[in-house]
């Protein structure tokens, strides 16, 4: 058991709601329907009242035809069932059409809000919950709610059904009535009793359909690897793995969702007999008559039903409420990065100040210790150090991707955790170290970084990075498409879209992580090119990992263990010879076209004379 419960531990995010919390919240989304859930709930009730209907019909025929030898009884009784029958499968008709409508307006609100949760939580939230877990909540939880909502509209119309029945027994004999509902009570405590294995073994099963999307989203994204180092049969065996978890999960979930109705129908079915032996006593001394007796016994069996679904119905409603319960989850994650305030932003001149930051990860990860740097307005500074300096954290303080502890960030003398955040980031150009493009056209993807951009307007900017020459290397120009991911382009050609995607933004201050992949010179001549006209504008802070890039800077930032060692620019910091020296000779040396190896090294040998 434990190997099968393995990996399927609750979230930190995750929380216990009760019955009543849920049921509460969950009806504010019914709520907004109210005309088609009324209408719904009088089709309900009609259907039972029908339902009820039919053992009275036939009892009051079998009284007809045993005290009168009319020909027009059974005709009579015949189409009397006939209309019982198309009246009920007509409101059945309203009734299933109008639920489909709110369920499904209802699934599309939740999936909305909990998308919208999902967006707006901070990448350290994706850095430590996987995101195939989140998709699992927004699609399989919502879908298992739906089908749970499905099924409380059929046994609301079994409840009706049932009050209805408790007074027609009434009517017929109060003893054997009484006797009944002496029973009903067992058989839902019986039920109530699978209530929290129920709920247990649905939150495992949805966990574990978790961990399936995890894997596949993990392997589809990831399949280039494992296709370089072809390992497709293992990233098919730790599919594998999960996939059976998750089968003998779920067939465990089948189990005890399964043995309710049998446990519940055993019981019923003592019961019923029972009524029946001593209801055909009652019958034979003429206590009661043959017509009313078989009344009765036909109202027992369609009264069982209803109490029994009711019953086994509170069992599987529990995993409706496991399923919402997920959902309200993601929906009430805190974010890590809480603003103070919410101030309008206006165009920013771009100086940034870093007054005594301290950031870490974790308790045990400082990254930053009382860190202090001021970026004037429109200037350029390149980021430089080995791994782990701090390079990388830096930006996303400033980009607001992650909580500070300590100290300021200053953005136009303004602390940057009073500001609205959305329209602080509106007037941020950023680019990653691998540029992501969405499936679609070249076009497309410029265009995300201002939506209402003509195609003119996005042309006459993409050529103004050298006369346009990179275009003409894609089949179909700006409508060529960049495939998944942008796995049609070459890296310098996805860094030439992203960069271009931030000039028609124009944003005040610029972000970028630059790429490490080697690109031939045409294309580096032109990303440069880009470059050169995004920081002629703005504020940049750039990771740095060309060459030309760290020598296009106004000023080069020396980081070590999170603190500045040195700053100035290219010749100065080399004539120093210091850490940049160091770092110049091991990562940029080589770049430079008047490098020559040295003798012996990477291999060789300087040639003689």
């Amino acid at each position: 058991m434990a190997a099968i419960m393995s990996g399927l531990e609750a979230e930190a995010y995750d929380r216990k709601y009760s019955d009543k919390e849920l049921i509460k919240r969950l009806w504010r989304y019914f709520a907004v329907h109210r005309r088609k859930v009324l209408i719904v709930t009088v089709c309900i009730f009609a259907m039972a009242a029908i339902g009820a209907s039919v053992p009275i019909i036939v009892s009051r025929g079998v009284d007809a035809i045993t005290n009168t030898t009319s020909p027009v009884v059974i005709p009579f009784l015949v189409g009397a069932i006939f209309f019982v029958g198309v009246a009920n499968w007509v409101v059945n008709l309203v009734r299933r059409r109008l639920t489909s409508e709110v369920i499904a307006d209802v699934l599309l609100t939740m999936r909305a809000d909990a998308f919208s949760a999902a967006a707006r939580q901070d990448l350290s939230f994706y850095d430590e919950f996987s995101s195939g877990r989140v998709v699992s909540r927004i699609t399989s939880d919502t879908e298992e709610f739906g089908q749970v909502v499905t099924l409380a509209t059929d046994v609301i119309n079994q409840l009706s059904t049932a009050l209805i029945l408790i007074v027609l027994l009434f009517t017929i004999d109060v003893s054997l009535t009484l006797a009944v509902l002496v029973v009903a009570p067992f058989v839902s405590v019986v039920a109530l009793s699978f209530r929290r294995l129920a709920r247990r073994v649905t939150q495992q099963g949805s966990r574990a359909m978790g961990e399936v999307n995890k894997a596949i989203q993990e392997s589809v994204t990831g399949i280039s690897v494992a296709k370089n180092y072809r390992q497709e049969s293992a990233i098919y065996a730790e599919f594998t793995e999960v996939n059976r978890q998750s089968y003998a999960i779920n067939v465990r979930r089948g189990f005890v969702l399964a043995n309710i109705f049998p446990t519940l129908n055993i019981m019923a079915g003592i019961a019923t007999a029972m009524l029946v032996y001593f209801g055909g006593q009652a019958a034979v001394v003429g206590v009661i008559s043959v017509s009313a007796w078989y009344l009765f016994v036909a109202t027992v069996d369609r009264f069982w039903f209803p109490v029994i679904n009711i019953s086994a119905f509170w069992s599987q409603f529990q995993a409706g409420l496991a399923a919402a319960e997920r959902i309200f989850a993601l929906m009430d994650a805190e974010a890590a990065v809480v603003q103070n305030d919410s101030r309008p932003v206006p165009a920013l001149r771009g100086e940034l100040v870093f007054d005594r930051v301290e950031f870490r990860y974790t308790q045990q990860e400082q990254v930053l210790d009382r860190f202090s740097l001021t970026v004037a307005p429109g200037e350029s500074i390149a980021l430089v150090g080995h791994t782990g300096a701090g390079k990388s954290s830096i930006i996303k303080l400033v980009a607001r991707f992650y909580e500070f502890q300590g100290g300021q960030i200053l953005v136009d003398g303004q602390d940057i955790r009073d500001l609205d955040l959305i329209q602080y980031r509106q007037h941020l150009g950023i680019v990653s170290q691998v540029p992501f493009l969405f499936a679609g056209t070249v076009a497309d993807n410029i265009r995300y970084g201002r939506p209402e951009a003509t195609d003119d307007e996005i042309e006459a900017m993409a050529r103004r990075i050298g006369d346009g020459e990179w275009l003409d290397t894609l089949p179909d120009g700006l409508n060529s498409q960049v495939g998944e991911r942008g796995s049609r382009l070459s890296m310098g050609q996805r860094q030439l879209v992203a960069l271009v995607r931030v000039l028609i933004q124009g944003p005040q201050i610029f972000i970028l992580d630059e790429a490490t992949a080697s690109i031939d010179p045409f294309t580096e001549s032109q990303i440069q090119q880009a470059l050169n006209l995004i920081m002629s504008k703005t504020t940049a802070i750039i990771i740095a990992h060309r060459l030309s890039t760290v020598r296009s800077a106004d000023r080069i930032i020396v980081l070590q263990k999170g603190k500045i060692i040195e700053q100035g620019s290219h010749v100065a910091l080399l004539a120093s010879g210091g850490h940049y020296a160091e770092l110049y000779d091991t990562y940029f040396r080589h770049q430079s076209l008047d490098y020559r190896p040295q003798a012996g090294q990477f291999g060789y040998a300087r040639p003689a004379g």
